[in-house]
């Protein structure tokens, strides 16, 4: 390591020795990400309560998940350039700080507004942590360490699966609804402790600015999108209104990348998916991000409403995906180098669309050990298939462009996890209308039934209507077994399409172009920026 004004740099893992303190600081990003994690899937575990205690209907619910996500999708690319341009540690910390915001918020209003409000602010601050974290890793791992140090930071997200249930369900036994987001003020506290400390310096000076027209253009696109996509079963597929949003949401998407394409130096680089390499390993990401968000969705409202599990007893029984997905997104690195991404990711694919097949085949009365058994099988194929896939997207970015690179591949699976959650809930609502038997009943009592398992499990209360009931369970598991099957099916169809078209050779980052500035192929500096500047140096 050499010295310069006093601070202790390192430049690229070429260049010098690995820095000896990237496994510490690698510990400090997963603090960071669980606070993401944890939230994720606590608010998932919270919403049969907030359903009951707030009025909400299935719509609202998947607005509560989605108003995140759609703003965490949107503000992703903007979130990794500032922090490729300005400083990578500093923007971690901000995005940290206004996720604590949000969650005080979230706990103090009362109303489902509100919630969707606190929800979109803490989705501001999901989109500095989510990418700032991954494109930190290619500068402080060299190239032999970077599969377990993605399988790690894939493993640390997927942590929350299980905690979120559990601690939620813990604090939903013994306290109202608004704790679940408290929760997250310790965990945001020590985040910023560590990560202050161990996490160095490291930025990009020459990174593009950021487009606020195309920033813009990307949150209408998406909340348009999403919009039309949640209100459909309640307007009807070929309602006006739903098609003029559609057609809306394709113009805007139409008109950010004719922007794009023409822009010197492109906020959201198009030209990345020109390489197959890049292209095929971003679509394996995007396949267990579309499933894993509706999964998480619909399986614990199955647990609570049809089971009739408590909040806790749902996080407990969501332990067999983590079980999976751990095992073998630890294992990946060492299975990934030895048979190849091309063979691999399929196969995780392929285990992943078989234990969503498998769940397809449910019914009300079936017992949790079958239950159990195909979350096991799909956690395996979303270990197997998502971590060799990020870390065969970063391989293939050049290192100037990493928060770019990760920042608009997590954009793409947040997109994928905002339609997981709109699409297949939008399945299951309107299946679930379809099927439910509310004939002789009130007005009132059928309108609450018809708007979800928790309504329809509220209004028959204590066995007073048991035929509504079993009409309601029998309705809903129908529509999250269709919705289970266009997933599953989604996954073989894609695993054969990237066993065909995954490229065989290894992915190289490609050398920047002229508009792109920042360090050459071979490492060197770039023209007119200086070694203290330039991606890679970590300022300790």
């Amino acid at each position: 390591m050499e010295a310069t004004t006093g601070e202790s740099t390192r430049t690229t893992e070429a260049e010098g020795p690995p820095d000896p303190r990237r496994w510490w600081a690698l510990g400090a990003l997963v603090v960071g990400l669980l606070v993401v994690g944890l939230d994720t899937t606590i608010i998932n575990v919270a919403m049969p309560t907030m359903s009951d205690r707030l009025g909400a209907s299935t719509g609202d619910l998947q607005w509560i998940a989605d108003s995140y996500i759609v703003v965490f999708a949107a503000l992703m690319l903007p979130a990794g350039l500032i922090g490729d341009r300005y400083g990578r540690r500093r923007f971690l910390l901000v995005g940290l700080a206004v996720f604590g915001v949000g969650s005080v918020v979230g706990a103090l209003v009362g109303s489902v507004e509100g919630v969707i409000a606190a929800r979109a602010l803490m989705g501001v601050g999901g989109a500095f942590i989510m990418p700032l974290s991954l494109s930190i890793l290619p500068s402080l791992f060299p190239a032999a360490e970077r599969g377990r140090a993605i399988s790690i930071w894939a493993a640390s997200t997927a942590l929350g699966i299980p905690l979120g249930p559990i601690l939620g369900g813990l604090l939903l036994e013994h306290f109202w609804w608004g704790s679940v987001f408290l929760i997250n003020i310790p965990m945001v506290g020590l985040a910023l402790l560590v990560c202050g400390f161990l996490l160095p310096v490291s930025r990009s000076a020459d990174a593009p600015r950021v487009d606020v027209a195309v920033t813009v253009l990307v949150t209408a696109t998406l909340t348009t999108l999403i919009f039309a996509v949640i209100e459909a079963p309640e307007w009807g597929w070929g309602d006006a209104r739903v098609l003029t949003l559609f057609g809306a949401a394709a113009l805007l998407a139409a008109s950010v990348a004719v922007r794009e394409s023409r822009a010197r130096r492109p906020m959201i680089d198009f030209g990345l998916f020109r390489d197959r390499n890049f292209l095929w390993a971003t679509i394996s990401a995007l396949v267990p991000s579309f499933a894993m968000s509706g999964v998480l969705f619909l399986v614990p409202q199955r647990f609570q409403g049809v089971d009739g599990s408590s909040a806790l007893g749902t996080g407990l029984r969501l332990l067999p995906l983590l079980g999976g997905l751990f095992v073998t997104a630890l294992a990946s690195d060492k299975v990934a180098p030895r048979l190849g991404y091309k063979v691999v990711i399929p196969g995780g694919m392929f285990l992943l669309g078989c234990g969503l097949l498998l769940g397809a085949t449910g019914s009300a009365d079936d017992g949790y050990g079958w239950t159990a058994c195909w979350l096991v099988l799909t956690g395996m194929g979303l270990g197997l298939s998502l971590v060799p896939a990020m870390d065969a997207v970063m391989a293939g970015v050049a290192p100037e462009r990493a928060g770019m690179g990760s920042a608009l591949v997590q954009t793409l699976r947040q997109v994928a996890g905002a339609l997981g959650v709109a699409i297949l809930g939008s399945v299951l609502a309107s299946t679930y209308v379809d099927r439910i038997d509310t004939g002789g009943r009130a007005d009132p009592v059928a309108d609450t039934a018809r708007e979800s398992i928790g309504g329809a499990a509220k209004v028959a209360g204590h066995g007073a209507d048991p035929a509504l009931l079993d009409s309601a369970r029998d309705a809903f598991v129908h529509g999250m077994d269709l919705s289970l099957l266009i997933c599953g099916v989604t996954a073989l169809v894609l695993a054969a399409a990237v066993a065909v078209f995954l490229p065989r050779r290894a992915a190289t980052p490609p050398a920047p172009t002229d508009g792109a500035g920042g360090p050459g192929a071979d490492g060197a500096a770039g023209p007119g920026e200086s070694e203290h500047d330039r991606e890679g140096v970590l300022h300790p």
